[in-house]
């Protein structure tokens, strides 16, 4: 999300609090994405909201509508409260969750409440399902205690008191409008609810566990991306406090605290670099345009930067220091290294900022002392204890401090976004977010901005009234609220009430949020049979997973499926019980489609079942002899869309060719989707965009009625994923892709990545709306999903990999109508070097890079290649002008928290985005995925994880099955030795020429490496190493939350050539090593200090 300000005179402590739900949703899985903001002028901030949903429309205002709940395309207007539906009854109390019980009367404090919230899962199952059987993931024996500390940057003495340089240039020429669909972060079995942790360390009678177990089929690892790294750039007040395992530390023991040492430490200013830090003389070629592969991911994280106190007293810039502790006259060191015009390079490549491993698990506490901490990195494994904030697993700020004043973000040239996952899955020793009933009167709220009750709104007057901390409006206390105030001027009963102290909570909506009942968790499969899929195994992979998934969906009268297939015709099938098998319904015409016997295609799983089961097992028998190659994708997807109008629901798809008939038929615009060589640049550009507007006008009507899309491309062929790809960003659902598709090794990640999808928390109908404090405005949103008012965004179904902002009212998969809110307060500040010292570059990088992704389709490749280094020269040239202290003019100087950031910068120049080459498929494909993607696996796509396995026997890891990463250079690289590298999506192991054919018999029961199979799956033999090998391998799938396609590689074919792309610190014809763009990067910032 980013942010653009204009003036504003003075920022007071921000809180973010929950958006206002009042319009319909439109889509599935919501995507990860960003918002942008704007200060508004002359205006006091009390508090700011962002969302991270990446909306890709400009919201000017916020709307002081009343409740809201969604409401069909003719629902009336915002701020008219919609006529309920003739049916419509307050409903039960959700099952675990008590009524509110009065408040505390007047006078001396009771001990206890009457209970009004269940710390349960927001949305269990039903009594009658049994518990799935999953397996836990090992916690690790010790976590060893470990903060960050690292230098903190100071800025020059006698610095001159910032002055506004006027308004921030834009990092992008033109604005995103919209993103795309997140990644999965975990696969789970069974009935899944919304609201609390998936995964708990307390006895429950149903929901997620992971990892699941299937037969003898390898499971893919499957829980949120908890990366073994605690890192951060600066000690705290308060270090966090590690436990000895994920769980609760044992009765009697106290968790012990530490610091993690900084991963790269660097001389002090103004002292001579250290004996590895030598001159070096830049490149004296122009700079090229690196080249690579997209798939980087990295399970490392950089050491971001600690926030600093907020300075007492607004005035000129003072030196930054380490957060918690006092000015120092000695400026702290900061990175640096010694770079001279003449000579040859000599850096030590070891010396330069790589990132590094850490295995320690985080305890974080969102605040303490009444102050907000900043958030352990995106990619580490860290534990949150909810103490007011929400957790960064559902909001993290680029900046943990919120510039006062346009003045100081413009100077600073960094964005200001939050990014945000509503439904993200917490971490299995977390607690589960409570629900709260208020009954029939609803959730309390502001009644000017409808922002709802928080820990930060103040109570005054004893408790009779309460002052927004979004608006600052003063409001009447319900009597039936009603509570004294202590010494300490808070709320007597605040720590017994969950929506007093906790940052996130669930509400139960009441009547007046709903236009109708709520909607049933509808599952509709649809599945191309045509010559092309069926002759690949494309059709039978998609059947054997629809099969094996259909016993992990929710059991219950709400749950509902349906089943179509279509080639140049659509084949509905009536699944009704008293049939005594499926009975097929051919619609033929794809120009004007229909629905068959509506009621009959969609019924009740518990009832269909027996026959759903059949009818998946032969319908690749049914269609083995069919010749027909044309596919009517479009008027497949509309006919099952005409199916689901009145329920809403998820419309999955699987497609194998290019839709070639009917409704939304598109033609090769690039013969066989090959290399952009063939086409000019400008024509290159348009096979990035849609073809025509077909699809996209029967995505917004699909959005309106809750139909979420998710599209499964099981092909070897171009589909043109441009065009067809708009379906899944308009209704929030999300692109599968398996290029080139193998029967042998897809089947089984392609059943992985639909049951996670059809299993994870999720909701239905969801809306969104982002509130903000005075003085800042929602700028620009980007995401999937469908925008019909300024202020809401509509999403049919929201998935936990999805990303936005504040108060999300869904449906669970169980029916039950919530409304979830996150609330966020950070500090603020006029001081430069204090941005700096609290960037997140974690968050900062994936805003970066959904820039990138938005901005390809409408630009030159080397014009965006040029805006993607701009941001990084701007960022760092704005820290050595305002806050490095004086230094010779042949170091590069880089903020501790920001380090990393050429590093990333250099790798996403030489992804598969951004390359000149590659297919277009490949290209529009990285596009729909980045733009979502979630902060913990942004940085990884670009920068890739290599480990040694050649050695896996004679290493001694610690919690982790994984070895410590190497850097990503051919020089670390051995004939000798075999090499693991992974992005998230696809794993390569790269075999050496030289290998002891010993070790080649016990990793893949070869003996030469001639024998090196074409496709492979990993088997595991009885040996030490296999096993090993194995244990590494679901550690990742683990981490990463996807199956990881694997790949056998070797040296001197087209396989060896793949591997070698993903080593971004090498030279290559194209682009740059590390080292020169370091000095490429530092001879810019002294082109624009002269």
């Amino acid at each position: 999300m980013s942010i653009t300000c204009r003036h504003v005179t003075r920022l007071y402590p921000i809180c973010y609090t929950h958006l206002n739900a009042e319009q319909t949703s439109s889509s599935q899985a919501a995507a990860f994405d960003s918002i942008r903001f704007r200060l508004k002028p002359d205006r006091k901030t009390v508090g700011f909201l962002v969302t991270d949903w990446n909306l890709g429309i400009h919201s000017k205002q916020q709307s002081n509508n009343p409740r809201g709940g969604p409401r069909p395309p003719n629902a009336a207007p915002p701020g008219q409260q919609p006529p309920p539906f003739a049916g419509s009854r307050p409903r039960p109390p959700a099952p675990g969750v008590f009524q509110r019980g009065p408040a505390a009367p007047s006078g001396t404090p009771q001990t206890t409440l009457p209970p009004n919230v269940a710390s349960t899962f927001t949305s269990p199952p039903s009594a009658s399902q049994p518990p799935p059987s999953f397996t836990m993931r090992t916690p690790p024996p010790v976590a060893l205690a470990s903060s960050t500390g690292g230098p903190a940057v100071p800025p020059p003495p006698g610095a001159v008191p910032l002055t506004g340089p006027g308004a921030r240039p834009r990092p992008f020429t033109s604005s995103p409008t919209s993103g795309l669909a997140m990644p999965p972060q975990m696969s789970t079995s069974g009935p899944v609810n919304n609201g609390p942790t998936a995964f708990s360390s307390w006895p429950t009678q149903g929901g997620p566990r992971f990892p699941p177990t299937m037969g003898g089929m390898q499971q893919p690892p499957i829980g949120p991306p908890q990366l073994p790294t605690s890192l951060s750039s600066g000690p705290s007040v308060q270090p966090p406090q590690m436990h000895p395992n994920f769980g609760n530390p044992p009765a009697g023991a106290s968790p012990f605290t530490g610091q993690p040492v900084p991963p790269f430490s660097a001389p002090q200013q103004n002292i001579p670099p250290p004996p590895g830090s030598l001159p070096v003389s830049p490149p004296t070629q122009s700079m090229h345009h690196p080249s690579g592969s997209p798939y980087g991911m990295q399970t490392w994280p950089p050491q971001p930067g600690q926030v600093a106190p907020h300075p007492p007293i607004p005035g000129p810039m003072q030196q930054p220091r380490m957060y918690g502790m006092p000015p120092s006259p000695t400026p702290l060191p900061n990175q640096s290294m010694a770079l001279s015009h003449t000579g040859q390079s000599k850096i030590d490549p070891n010396q330069i900022p790589r990132p590094i491993r850490s295995s320690s698990v985080i305890i974080h506490e969102t605040r303490q002392g009444n102050q907000a901490n900043p958030p352990p990195p995106a990619t580490s494994d860290y534990i949150v204890k909810d103490t007011g904030n929400c957790s960064p697993r559902h909001m993290r700020c680029t900046i943990n401090q919120i510039p006062c004043t346009v003045d100081v973000l413009s100077t600073s040239s960094m964005q200001l976004a939050l990014l945000v996952q509503p439904l993200a899955l917490p971490h299995p020793s977390e607690e589960p977010i409570q629900v709260v009933d208020f009954g029939e009167s609803g959730p309390v709220r502001c009644s000017r901005c409808k922002g709802y009750i928080n820990p930060f709104m103040k109570f005054i007057d004893q408790g009779r009234r309460f002052i927004c901390n979004l608006c600052g409006f003063t409001d009447e206390t319900p009597r039936d609220y009603h509570c004294n105030l202590g010494p300490d001027g808070r709320r007597r009963d605040a720590d017994e009430r969950p929506e007093l102290c906790r940052g996130t909570v669930e509400f139960v909506a009441t009547k007046e949020y709903m236009v109708r009942e709520p909607m049933p968790a509808v599952f509709f499969f649809l599945v191309d049979v045509s010559m092309n899929a069926i002759q690949t195994g494309a059709t039978a992979a998609a059947c054997s997973a629809i099969n094996q998934v259909i016993a992990d969906l929710p059991e219950g009268p709400r749950t509902m499926v349906g089943i179509a297939t279509f080639d140049s015709s659509i084949h509905f099938y009536n699944l009704k019980r008293a049939l005594q098998q499926p009975l097929m319904l051919i619609v033929p015409d794809v120009q004007d489609v229909y629905t068959p016997l509506q009621s009959d295609i969609i019924v009740q799983l518990s009832e269909c079942r027996q026959h759903l089961e059949v009818l998946l097992e032969s319908i690749p028998t049914m269609f083995q002899n069919s010749r027909t190659t044309d596919s009517a994708f479009g008027a497949a997807i509309k006919a099952a869309f005409l199916a689901m109008k009145s329920s809403g629901g998820k419309l999955l798809v699987f497609q194998s060719v290019l839709p070639s008939i009917g409704i939304g038929s598109l033609s090769a615009r690039e013969a066989e989707g090959r290399s952009n060589k063939s086409a000019g640049e400008k024509e290159a550009q348009k096979l990035l965009q849609a073809a025509d507007k077909t699809l996209k006008t029967m995505a917004i009507e699909f959005a309106e009625y809750q139909v979420c899309v998710d599209l499964f491309l099981t092909t070897q062929t171009y589909v043109d994923i441009a065009s067809i790809s708009v379906v899944t960003r308009t209704t929030g659902g999300q692109v599968y892709y398996y290029y080139p598709f193998s029967a042998l090794s897809d089947p089984a990640k392609l059943y992985n990545d639909l049951r996670w999808n059809v299993t994870r928390p999720q909701g239905f109908e969801a809306v969104m709306r982002v509130r903000c404090s005075q003085g800042i405005q929602v700028q620009e949103y980007f995401g999937n999903f469908c925008k019909r008012i300024p202020t809401d965004v509509d999403l049919p179904a929201e998935g936990s990999e999805c990303a936005f902002q504040c108060a999300l009212l869904y449906t669970t998969v169980y029916g039950q109508r919530r409304i979830r809110v996150s609330t966020l307060s950070l500090p603020c500040t006029t001081m430069l070097s204090n941005l700096f010292r609290s960037a997140d570059l974690d968050t900062q990088f994936a805003c970066v890079l959904r820039q990138v992704a938005s901005e390809i389709p409408s630009a030159p490749l080397a014009q965006v290649r040029e805006q993607a280094t701009n941001v990084c020269i701007n960022i760092l040239h704005s820290y050595r002008k305002f806050c490095a202290t004086a230094s010779s003019s042949g170091q590069l100087i880089l903020p501790e928290a920001l380090k990393l950031l050429p590093l990333y910068t250099l790798a996403l120049l030489k992804s598969s985005g951004l390359r000149a080459d590659g297919r277009v498929d490949d290209r529009s494909f990285w596009i729909n995925y980045v733009s979502p993607l979630s902060t913990p696996l942004a940085i990884p796509l670009v920068y890739p994880r290599m480990i040694t396995i050649h050695d896996l026997d004679e290493k001694e890891l610690d919690d982790s099955p994984i070895p410590p990463p190497v850097p990503l250079s051919s020089e670390d690289i051995s004939d000798e030795g075999i090499y693991l590298l992974e992005n998230g999506e696809d794993c390569l192991i790269f075999v050496g020429n030289s290998v002891s054919p010993d070790i080649l018999q016990q990793f893949f029961g070869i003996s030469s490496i001639e024998e090196i199979p074409n496709q492979f799956v990993l088997q595991q033999y009885d040996n030490p190493l296999s096993r090993k090998l194995n244990d590494v391998v679901n550690e990742i799938r683990r981490q990463r939350c996807s199956y990881l396609r694997l790949k056998l590689c070797r040296k001197g074919d087209s396989s060896g050539m793949t591997f070698f792309s993903y080593m971004v610190e090498d030279k290559t014809p194209s682009g740059l090593s590390y080292v020169e763009f370091l000095v490429h990067i530092h001879r810019q910032i002294q082109s624009k200090m002269a």
